[in-house]
């Protein structure tokens, strides 16, 4: 991992470089001038039932066996 000094500007925004614009990220405190920024992905809260182990079954048996 590469070492970068950033500053932070006047507004408390932080520029993490063009690559990463748009992205969405998740920034936790860990302490006292300590973050954890990570990119995320977010789901839809009408989708959420999608992420359920009920759903992911009925999908891998309907990958398995679509006609049936």
């Amino acid at each position: 991992m590469r070492l970068e000094i950033k500053t932070i500007g006047a507004s408390g925004q932080l520029s993490l470089g063009k690559e990463y614009a748009g992205r969405i990220v998740t920034v936790e405190k860990v302490a006292d001038g300590i973050w954890t920024i990570k990119t995320a992905q977010v789901i839809p809260d009408d989708e959420l039932w999608l992420n359920t182990p009920e759903a992911k079954s009925s999908l891998d048996r309907a990958e398995v066996d679509p006609i049936g």
